[in-house]
């Protein structure tokens, strides 16, 4: 995710942040500290609800770790390639291949609502034993909170909605049930459409009665609906392509353009003939060291396009999405996706740059296929 920092390492698994876990985590702090402790626990000085709200959010931040580390070491031990879990607004999120299997997507989805369920559990357990033994009004409250947010984050996450957890694990039953995937992803993709409009519009409600919770139920909702419509087209499109190679896709032969040429060199001798918005570049020895998007060499002002050569403004061969001809497109475009890499896909053929599969290249195979290559509706 663009805007994320790396914090580290854990099992071998990168962790990272998005800009935005500080404010949340100064969402919740604030709210222990301005209204739930001093309601559970009074008398105290401001100091000590500041400290245990940071605290308690801290933790909640921690808590959610463990939720998206449930998912990727459970991944990881069913022999799938996790590639790292970012922390971010809306909870978290774990990039990882596609499961081989129903039973596998059921397991791994099931993995982190389980492990929120546990701490939730764990938490309201230890301000029980913390409140019977010692009565350290604080220390209960904010344990009590820890292990409420827990609990609610694990039910909420079994919401039958793609892309919270309990649509993978719809999508893993109705896969197990109907043996195709794509149909699987397509319903749950069309249920968590349904689900997050309805969480909008309570949250919408509750925010016009005055509940300013109201307000983030509604921004989840929204955010449910709209990836939930990304996922089904995904699926959509998957059906579409199937059997389709990626050979029989890009467009050849592809227009290049070398490296070392400046930005205003390249556009007038190179960029003019092109059908592309992306161009391959090659090195001075002849060989594929990258791609260029024209879009951002033409926004440079005059005096940088004289200045910087292409190479300067161009995604690294190591970044991008490569492809063998006789590859099915899916698996290609699976590839990409789950590598956080983007289009187009340069086509090799041993170390030959033999074509380029561009969006525009995939809308017409899935044109020319036809509606979903005569799938049953899901």
């Amino acid at each position: 995710m663009k805007g994320s920092t790396r914090l580290g390492t854990m099992w071998g698994l990168a962790v990272r942040a998005h800009w935005s876990v500080p404010l949340v985590m100064l969402f919740f702090a604030y709210g222990l500290a301005a209204r739930t402790l001093p309601g559970y626990a009074p008398g105290m000085t401001p100091a000590v609800y500041a400290v245990a709200g940071v605290a308690g959010a801290v933790l909640l931040l921690v808590s959610l770790l463990v939720h998206e580390l449930a998912h990727a070491l459970t991944a990881r031990r069913a022999g799938m390639s996790v590639r790292d879990v970012t922390l971010w607004a809306l909870g978290g999120f774990t990039r990882m291949d596609r499961p081989p299997t129903a039973r596998t997507a059921f397991v791994v989805a099931v993995s982190g609502p389980a492990a929120s369920l546990l701490l939730g559990g764990a938490g309201l357990g230890a301000a029980a034993a913390v409140d019977a033994s010692l009565g350290w009004r604080i220390v209960v409250a904010v344990l009590g909170w820890l292990g409420g947010m827990n609990l609610l984050l694990g039910v909420f996450n079994l919401l039958p909605a793609a892309p919270l957890d309990g649509g993978r694990v719809l999508l893993a039953l109705l896969w197990w049930r109907t043996g195709d995937r794509d149909r699987a992803q397509r319903a749950a993709g069309r249920c968590g459409q349904v689900v997050g409009t309805a969480l909008a519009a309570l949250g919408w409600l509750a925010f016009a009665r005055g509940l300013t919770g109201g307000l983030w139920l509604m921004l989840v909702g929204i955010f449910v609906a709209a990836v939930a419509a990304a996922e089904r087209r995904w699926a959509e499109l998957a059906t579409a392509l199937r059997g389709v190679r990626v050979g029989q896709t890009m467009t050849a032969p592809v227009v290049t353009g070398p490296d070392w040429l400046t930005v205003d060199r390249f556009l007038t001798e190179v960029a003019a003939g092109a059908r592309h918005s992306v161009l391959p570049l090659l090195d001075f020895e002849g060989r594929l060291s990258g791609v260029v998007r024209l879009r951002r060499l033409t926004t440079l002002p005059d005096p940088q396009r004289a200045a910087l050569r292409v190479r300067d403004l161009a995604t690294p061969l190591s970044r991008c999405a490569l492809a063998a001809p006789d590859e099915l497109l899916n698996s290609a475009l699976e590839r990409l996706a789950t590598g956080g890499r983007l289009l187009p896909i340069l086509v090799m053929d041993d170390s030959r740059l033999c074509g380029i599969v561009t969006a525009h290249d995939i809308d017409r195979s899935r044109r020319n296929a036809g509606p979903l290559s005569g799938a049953r509706p899901a």
